[in-house]
């Protein structure tokens, strides 16, 4: 019993030691994971989260956007409540849209944009490619080294289909001239008999 105890009050010590300082999380007992409520505490930014997180309450804070990939670790996650937050609608929200598409689109359906002017009070969800905006930023720098890979890919393709239509045509005049020369030799067999 020591034990158990022991053991239960370093879990409760670990659990409590991932918890944001900014929210209230409490352990779900037999679904083995965290319900963490970070409701109304005037965040203006996504805190860090813990992975086993099966509850996410980020509703009624001061969050513009989320950067890309501050959501990718919670796998584990059931229920997120994310609206009442200022949303600046721009290309920058596209990845909390796509994440919330896959992960909860209800959770999508209820946030509404508060910038910038022209989709003020639409909801995210509703919004197209055209209405987020472009970002002023090119492409990242993964993107980038994958786009140089794909050129050296392409080009290598390109540079192997014409050496083998070259090759091709040199067979076929190879070929010809054999041809050629077997005939010659063969006519001048049959005019000397």
């Amino acid at each position: 019993t020591v034990t158990g105890f022991a053991m239960s009050l370093l879990f409760h010590v670990a659990q409590t030691e991932a918890c944001p300082p900014s929210c209230s999380c409490k352990p779900l007992g037999e679904m083995k994971g965290l319900h963490i409520d970070c409701s109304s505490r005037k965040l203006t930014a996504v805190p860090a989260l813990p992975a086993d997180t099966k509850r996410l309450y980020l509703h009624n804070n001061s969050l513009t956007s989320v950067p890309a990939g501050a959501l990718d670790g919670l796998r584990s996650l059931e229920e997120v409540k994310i609206s009442d937050n200022p949303w600046n609608c721009d290309c920058h929200i596209l990845y909390l849209k796509l994440w919330l598409e896959d992960v909860s689109a209800p959770s999508l359906a209820n946030i509404r944009c508060a910038s910038p002017a022209p989709v003020r009070m639409k909801p995210l969800g509703q919004l197209t490619g055209n209405e987020l905006g472009i970002c002023k930023r090119l492409l990242p720098t993964k993107c980038l080294e994958f786009f140089w890979r794909d050129l050296i890919l392409i080009a290598g393709a390109i540079i192997t289909l014409i050496l083998v239509a070259w090759a091709l045509k040199f067979s076929k005049k190879l070929v010809c001239q054999i041809n050629f020369s077997q005939y010659a030799s063969r006519h001048r067999l049959l005019g000397r008999h």
